[in-house]
């Protein structure tokens, strides 16, 4: 799928969970690594740039970046103090920060305090793809848009797939192959 590059997955703010598809996506894969899940308590973002850094500059030869969730704001506060290359990333889902989020996720104020926001909006330096849903509980489909267009990403419309997680009834996601793929091919 990803040729001869590693995939680096990047979760979001979540612990490990066994049926979400990045991590059933990671066993299938020929070259990746993960960046070590943080957990919902910990919204250090800094720490979590960190961590990105530290597993992308480890990896030897091409990268292609897989996130999902606040993993994509993550990887947007990284691309900008990175000086690693990357082939692509792939984006899924990623949530709506500059707006109350609902019960069990962190407030705006967790989330300043955290250093998330604001949520960046320069284009990222590398080719990226952001796949949004039409009812994602945690970012409207065209705030997601907006995101797309700022970072210079190509949008893909997944329609409703929630959050695209488990608790919105999904567990794989054999897309999540097609886009690496394009991403791998695409230099």
């Amino acid at each position: 799928m990803s040729g001869s590059a590693t995939v680096l997955i990047v979760p979001g703010l979540r612990d490990r969970v066994d049926q979400h598809w990045q991590t059933l996506l990671e066993p299938q894969l020929p070259r990746v690594r993960s960046v070590p899940p943080m957990g919902r308590t910990d919204l250090d973002c800094a720490a979590r740039v960190a961590a990105i850094e530290q597993a992308a500059t480890a990896i030897e030869g091409p990268l292609i970046i897989v996130a999902h969730s606040g993993g994509c704001v993550m990887v947007a506060h990284w691309a900008r103090k990175t000086r690693r290359p990357v082939l692509g990333a792939l984006l899924a889902a990623p949530p709506d920060f500059d707006r109350p989020m609902p019960e069990g996720y962190p407030s705006l104020a967790e989330l300043t305090i955290g250093g998330w926001l604001p949520v960046p909006r320069a284009r990222l330096p590398f080719r990226s793809i952001v796949c949004a849903s039409r009812n994602d509980p945690i970012a409207r489909f065209e705030r997601v848009a907006e995101l797309a267009r700022d970072w210079g990403s190509e949008l893909v419309d997944l329609g409703e797939v929630g959050h695209l997680n488990p608790a919105s009834g999904y567990g794989e996601w054999p897309a999540a192959h097609d886009h690496i793929a394009r991403l791998a091919a695409s230099h």
